[in-house]
């Protein structure tokens, strides 16, 4: 029933913001009977149409299929963000554009009527309630300058939400770039100062990024020459039938210490258990609430929180417990909100994902309600949690004030 509400309040939503869009860029602008006008009507009904059947394809559509759908689907969603926020602008600002273009306008002169003539008015000044000349009093803008000034707000909006999509779509297209971050942990001994992680998360194979994207990812991780290579949560959207040769590149990964992966929710709404068996061929070790002992420090990590309703939700105690306290301990946990835990449990660094940064502006204020961090380094007591903006997108391929990221998180020793 509630799903059923939430929906219903979803789509009425869409609705009108699709009224909204099409009054101020279409019916505002032009003629009602005019080529624009009925394009305009028409797109107005097809993208949101594109859009749901983008949310909901995958769960009903083969992938070849599922891809007519995305790319105009959920593009258009991002489109539709900054149009709106253009046109929001655009309602501040379209009074003050009226009133400057009336100011503008210059007034004829008038002719100087003799005293006493038939028509003068009197020395006071208009005759009219108010004593104000006509000329100087504000009417209403004319149709010709609404119309332009309505033109004129409409081009700027979609040209901006143009440009905006554009450049964030380009970014996530050309692949996610290298990170820094140095993190000081207190029990790293002095041999292990510089041991460099490749951190990535949230590729999201799917309908749109697949098989040369996670090559790209691959590639650039492989650039670094990490000691170990962390894949936290969040790799596909889609199951190993679809998606499977899409994720097959991730068997050339090299780190001295070899790659591990802990799944993220959207494993377990794609089918976690095949997931994990495939990452595993892959020469991706699995640690699904598991811990190995690495030569200078233990690496654990636990199943994303999603997995509780299917009975493999994340297990502390079985990742953690009964471990060497007096080593470092690095956590791999797809959600920020584990760092309660991890703080519990006296790890020292928890590598996380998830947020994707917000992704898409202004997404990371609704993102910090939901997590402790939703990007970049912060300390939590004796623990210390790193979240990367991850390395694809979801839904739309645009990410705009989040960009897309591999981090090379280097350990240094207090001892060296």
């Amino acid at each position: 029933m509630m799903i059923a509400l939430a929906l219903l309040v979803a789509v009425g939503l869409l609705t009108l913001v699709h009224w909204y869009v099409w009054r101020r860029v279409v019916r505002d602008v032009s003629a009602p009977r005019s080529a624009w006008r009925r394009t305009g009507t028409a797109l107005a009904v097809v993208l949101p149409l594109l859009s749901l059947g983008a949310l909901a394809g995958g769960r009903a559509l083969p992938i070849a299929a599922e891809r007519w759908l995305a790319w105009p689907g959920y593009l258009w969603l991002a489109v539709l963000l900054y149009l709106v926020l253009g046109l929001l602008v655009g309602e501040a600002v379209r009074p003050l554009l009226l009133r400057a273009r009336r100011g503008s306008v210059p007034q004829p002169e008038r002719e100087p009527v003799p005293a006493g003539a038939v028509g003068a008015e009197p020395s006071g000044g208009d005759a009219r309630p108010g004593g104000a000349a006509a000329g100087d009093r504000p009417g209403p803008a004319d149709p010709s300058r609404r119309l332009l000034v309505a033109r004129g707000v409409a081009i700027a909006a979609g040209g901006a939400a143009a440009a905006v999509v554009g450049n964030g779509a380009y970014g996530v297209l050309r692949g996610p770039r290298l990170k820094q971050v140095t993190v000081p942990l207190a029990k790293l001994p002095r041999q292990a100062h510089g041991y460099r992680i490749a951190v990535v998360s949230d590729i999201h194979l799917g309908p749109i990024l697949g098989r040369a994207h996670t090559q790209r990812i691959v590639d650039t991780i492989n650039s670094a020459q990490p000691d170990l290579i962390t894949v936290v949560g969040d790799l596909v959207d889609g199951s190993v039938a679809d998606l499977g040769p899409a994720a097959e590149p991730l068997a050339r990964l090299r780190a001295r210490d070899g790659a591990y992966f802990v799944t993220g929710n959207h494993e377990y709404f794609s089918g976690a258990a095949e997931w994990v068996d495939f990452v595993r061929d892959l020469g991706v070790h699995p640690l699904e609430n598991a811990r190995t002992e690495l030569p200078h420090f233990d690496l654990a990590g636990v199943n994303d929180i999603a997995g509780t309703a299917e009975g493999q939700g994340p297990d502390y105690g079985r990742a953690l417990g009964d471990r060497d306290r007096t080593r470092a301990a690095v956590l791999m946990a797809h959600q920020p909100v584990a760092v309660h835990e991890a703080v519990r449990r006296g790890v020292d660094l928890q590598l996380s994902g998830h947020t994707h940064g917000g992704q898409l502006w202004p997404g990371n204020y609704l993102a910090e309600l939901a997590n402790p961090t939703v990007a970049g380094l912060e300390r939590y007591g004796d623990t210390q949690l790193y979240v990367t903006r991850g390395a694809g997108a979801w839904g739309p391929p645009v990410r705009v004030g989040a960009p897309s990221d591999i981090t090379i998180v280097t350990l240094a020793s207090l001892r060296a």
